[in-house]
C-alpha cells in the first residue's frame, strides 16, 4: 500500500515538457491544470515522441483535474496552448 504523496509543479510551456518522469514505484497520480490555457498531456510508456496539440492522450481545459490511470508508471509529457500558469501534480507511491 502506498503511503507517500509527493507534490510538485511544472511551469506551463509552449513546447513539450516532462510532467512526470517514469517511475516504477508510482501507484497513482493526479494532475491539475491551473493555467488559463489548454494543457495537452501524453502518456507514453515507450518514451520517444513529444506531446503536441495534435498528438496527445488527453486535453485538459483550464482549471481541470486528471487522474492518471491506476498502474501507469511511464513518462507523462505536456504542452500548453500558450504559456501561463502551471500544472500541479501529486504522485502517490
Amino acid at each position: 500500500k502506498g503511503t507517500n504523496a509527493v507534490q510538485t509543479s511544472v511551469a506551463s510551456s509552449a513546447s513539450s515538457v516532462t510532467i512526470l518522469a517514469a517511475n516504477p514505484a508510482r501507484r497513482g497520480a493526479s494532475i491539475a491544470n491551473t493555467s488559463t490555457a489548454i494543457l495537452y498531456l501524453r502518456l507514453n510508456s515507450a518514451g520517444g515522441a513529444a506531446t503536441a496539440t495534435t498528438a496527445h492522450t488527453v486535453q485538459m481545459a483550464s482549471n481541470t483535474y486528471y487522474e492518471v490511470p491506476l498502474g501507469y508508471v511511464g513518462i507523462i509529457t505536456g504542452i500548453w496552448a500558450s504559456a501561463n500558469g502551471q500544472a500541479n501534480i501529486t504522485e502517490y507511491k
